[in-house]
């Protein structure tokens, strides 16, 4: 049996994750759609991240049925507003670390500092969230600030990841299950909250294993021989992967699972008026 002395040696030799300030590896940040080429290139990335595949995949059956004044919170590089019928209001808003802590830099974004959103009470009919929960310190707080910015029936549409690697540290705090994301929703003054898994375990498989290739071809290493020498084992795992997207592009037609990449989540704010539609918000 091994002696507590073991064990603490043990847990010593590996290093300790909460001093962690930084990725190893990161996918590239979203480049805001342009048309032409970058069309291209946006669906290039869906085939081979199949969080992006999966989420686009759910809005845009959700996103062109919505109308009225939309905001995009968290908006980022504004990846899904193309989704939105051409005659909605849109408005995308970040928090002011945006650039520093995740890369981006809109120009018609409204960023914004503190846990209050720039936006007056009841102004839009729909909030779109995609991939920004996880990254909140507050989170029944943000979903309050979504039910106070939303006229009563208004609708949320909020992703989250679940089988994703830790990413942007160290701002990625936390990771939902269907029956935190309903309490939470419910606290903050939603309703028919409905919560939908994007994949499965046949479509995590396929993703922890893309995950392991993709580094080899897009290797971020700063010397040129470690990074080139990566690129050509990665050649030799090409069509690997390839093949394992088809299969998790196929996947994703199926039933989600208890296992899965994320959740794709739908709310409407109640329906409630007077003293206690201000009390309830808040």
């Amino acid at each position: 049996m091994a002696s507590l002395e073991d064990c603490s040696n043990s847990l010593l030799r590996r290093r300790n994750m909460a001093t962690r300030t930084s990725e190893v590896w990161c996918p590239p940040v979203f480049r805001r759609p342009a048309g032409g080429l970058s069309g291209l290139a946006s669906a290039t990335r869906r085939l081979l991240d199949l969080q992006a595949a999966s989420i686009w995949s759910d809005l845009s059956v959700e996103l062109c049925t919505i109308r009225g004044h939309i905001l995009d919170v968290g908006c980022g590089a504004q990846p899904y507003r193309q989704l939105f019928h051409s005659s909605v209001h849109y408005r995308g808003i970040d928090t002011s670390d945006a650039k520093s802590h995740f890369g981006y830099e809109v120009p018609d974004t409204t960023y914004f500092t503190g846990d209050t959103w720039p936006v007056g009470d009841q102004e839009m009919n729909a909030v779109l969230c995609t991939e920004t929960l996880e990254h909140v310190l507050q989170p029944q707080q943000f979903l309050t600030e979504a039910a106070r910015c939303l006229a009563p029936g208004g609708r949320l549409v909020l992703t989250v990841p679940f089988a994703a690697r830790w990413h942007y540290i160290p701002y990625d705090y936390w990771r939902y299950t269907p029956s935190s994301l309903a309490n939470l929703l419910m606290k903050a003054g939603f309703e028919n909250v409905r919560v939908y898994a994007r994949g499965n375990r046949v479509t995590v498989a396929c993703y922890k294993v893309m995950a392991l290739i993709l580094p080899l071809l897009m290797p971020q290493r700063k010397h040129v021989v470690p990074a080139l020498l990566m690129r050509l084992v990665g050649l030799f795992f090409l069509p690997s992967l390839l093949v394992l997207a088809v299969i998790a592009h196929v996947s994703l037609a199926f039933e989600g699972g208890d296992d899965c990449l994320g959740y794709t989540v739908l709310a409407d704010r109640k329906a409630v008026s007077g003293a206690t539609e201000q009390g309830g918000a808040r």
